[in-house]
């Protein structure tokens, strides 16, 4: 079985690193170890790192929970219900942002506690299903909306995309409609690129060029995650501070360089979903895969979330 295969000279029950070429080893320490730091979940996804308490919060889909995970490894229900949250980040004040699969809704939760809605309709249609979720520097909310969370009849869109919601929360715009399962988001570290999962038969990420007033063009396939034998779409992402795309895919995480090289996989034993930087270094990557939470430890900082 694949957990018996030698990692850097280590075997290990909980997944291994799969190198593409040699470049991939210096991306970790040469001790690294990948850690399953919790389990007994349904399905677990949108991870992301609170810092001022050094905990991650993450989303159990099916649950209809949000758990904390503190710093003694114990988790906790943070929220229920969560109206079947997926992706979570954080906004520039700090502030909370989860995308709900259950109220077809974006919603912030604000210092008091009290959840503001974001999103919940474009024009007067119902928003599908939104799933993952980022924030860019200047406060613009981008988040990926497909029919996951609902039956087909319920669908009042006649497309699936990728929306930018402005600064100041009044002005929602779609960014790109021809998706067919528009899924993970990560911008680079510049914020001039834009990745997209389409978690479709397509199976790949597209790259897009940020223009100035936050739409974007250019739209080209970055890279194909069909493996042969393998199941698994391309789903959560995040970005190194160097603008290597770390996204999960077909049995791990997939490395990627920023011209689109693939260098690598960090091979688990349940299939991801998503992932997010943490740690007061940044260097840790904390993985949701299944039922199971995992964590590798990185040379590279990831982009820290306020």
């Amino acid at each position: 079985m694949f957990y018996l295969q030698k990692w850097f000279g280590k075997l290990t029950a909980r997944g291994y690193l799969q190198p593409k070429c040699e470049k991939f080893s210096l991306l970790f320490p040469k001790s690294v170890v990948i850690e399953q730091v919790a389990t007994g979940f349904q399905f677990t996804e949108g991870p992301v790192w609170m810092v001022e308490d050094q905990c991650l919060l993450f989303s159990d889909i099916p649950a209809n929970k949000i758990y904390k995970l503190s710093a003694d490894r114990q988790a906790a229900v943070f929220r229920e219900p969560s109206h079947h949250s997926n992706g979570l980040t954080r906004d520039r004040q700090g502030r909370l942002i989860a995308c709900e699969h259950g109220s077809r809704r974006v919603i912030r939760t604000e210092p008091d506690g009290t959840l503001t809605v974001l999103s919940d309709r474009f024009g007067s249609q119902k928003l599908n299903s939104p799933n993952d979720v980022i924030v860019k520097s200047d406060g613009a909310i981008y988040f990926s909306d497909p029919p996951y969370g609902i039956q087909p009849e319920e669908q009042e869109l006649p497309f699936q995309a990728v929306y930018r919601l402005s600064p100041d929360g009044q002005n929602l715009k779609v960014v790109a409609d021809d998706f067919v399962k528009p899924n993970g988001l990560a911008l680079s570290p510049d914020e001039q690129t834009l990745y997209i999962a389409d978690s479709s038969e397509r199976c790949h990420i597209r790259a897009f060029d940020v223009q100035a007033d936050g739409m974007i063009v250019n739209g080209r396939v970055f890279h194909i995650m069909k493996t042969t034998g393998v199941i698994g779409d391309p789903d959560g992402m995040k970005v190194d501070q160097q603008g290597h795309l770390y996204a999960t895919g077909p049995s791990g995480v997939w490395v990627l360089e920023p011209d689109g090289t693939h260098l690598g996989i960090i091979v688990l034993p349940e299939q991801p979903a998503n992932c997010a930087w943490g740690d007061a270094d940044w260097q840790s990557l904390y993985i949701t895969a299944r039922t199971s939470l995992y964590k590798i430890r990185v040379n590279i900082p990831g982009i820290a979330v306020p």
